[in-house]
């Protein structure tokens, strides 16, 4: 288990991140979302032992993650961090790049093993390739490969992806975080994709200005998200009051709302003015105005400018 025992740092007198405190299972995968700058690269170098904590502790198991005051070469050996600059060699190949850090001991092991990972990323094709002519993208897949070369206990990864094509980005998440499962690797992605967090992540972090904001579930966080920052880190939200949508009396509550739960009808309560239509392929994703404020939802086809129309909670 990785216990994360109320930290905080800071690289100058104000504070990075404050306070936080949550425990990771063996074997799951964690996502780390929020806005950009709120401590989510900083969160997984304090995991992996890169800076001093200024308060707190960090457990694997019985073990405390420390850091340079007490590690000439910072680091933990049972984790592997993965940064946003990969840190390949660029003069040699792919296949010794990600294989550089594996014994010579037995060529034709180091070799299977090596191929294994490179079929993991798709880069095998790429293998007699020196690293400098690749692209950044090719270049990040080969550094997911090499992190995994001595399979660590813990994978930190910072923005995984954010150099890949969707064609190839799609196709190599299933294929690494299915990895990663069947080897019961706890892994922990900091990402601005929500993708990473709903399709394979088992709980998600939110954080919010170096806090812990909400940790949850990711189909629990996504359907019942503390506050509109957090809905928002999944796309458009709406803020509506519940009697604007329904026939609900008394005391009114203020509610999120996804665009896909609005849908126009003929006779709903809240009459809004279309602004804009966008084509995302399966839908159109609407931009209305009510009451002088912006509100989106989806719809089959495309709305005139300017038409007005009825909506309710699907």
């Amino acid at each position: 288990m990785l216990q994360v025992q109320n930290i905080s740092f800071g690289y100058t007198e104000k504070a990075v991140i404050q306070n936080i405190n949550f425990t990771v299972n063996k074997g799951q995968n964690i996502a780390v979302i929020g806005e950009s700058g709120c401590g989510k690269s900083t969160l997984l170098k304090l995991i992996y032992g890169l800076y001093d904590l200024d308060e707190g502790h960090v457990f694997w198991n019985e073990t405390e993650v420390l850091g340079p005051k007490f590690h000439l070469v910072p680091g933990m050996p049972f984790i592997k961090y993965l940064s946003q600059d990969f840190d390949l060699m660029p003069y040699i190949t792919v296949e010794e790049n990600v294989g550089k850090f594996l014994s010579n001991t037995n060529p034709e092991l180091k070799k299977q093993r090596t191929q294994e990972l490179l079929e993991i990323v798709e880069m095998t094709e790429y293998a007699n390739v020196k690293a400098k002519f690749l692209s950044g993208g090719q270049q990040q897949r080969v550094a997911l490969a090499r992190v995994l070369a001595l399979e660590p206990e813990i994978l930190l990864l910072d923005e995984p992806f954010s150099h890949i094509d969707n064609f190839r980005k799609n196709a190599l998440r299933r294929n690494l975080f299915a990895y990663l499962k069947s080897k019961e690797i706890t892994v922990m992605v900091a990402t601005h994709d929500s993708a990473d967090a709903l399709s394979f992540a088992d709980e998600t972090l939110v954080l919010y200005d170096g806090k812990l904001m909400q940790k949850s579930p990711s189909s629990n966080l996504y359907n019942n998200p503390l506050n509109k920052y957090v809905a928002s880190l999944f796309g458009e939200v709406n803020e509506l009051q519940l009697s604007q949508l329904t026939f609900t009396e008394g005391e009114d509550e203020t509610i999120l709302l996804y665009p896909h739960q609005l849908k126009v009808v003929d006779n709903g309560l809240l009459q809004v003015v279309v602004k804009q239509s966008y084509f995302k392929g399966s839908h159109y994703l609407i931009k209305a105005v009510f009451d002088r404020r912006v509100i989106f939802f989806e719809h089959d086809s495309e709305l005139d400018l300017n038409q007005e129309v009825t909506l309710m909670i699907a």
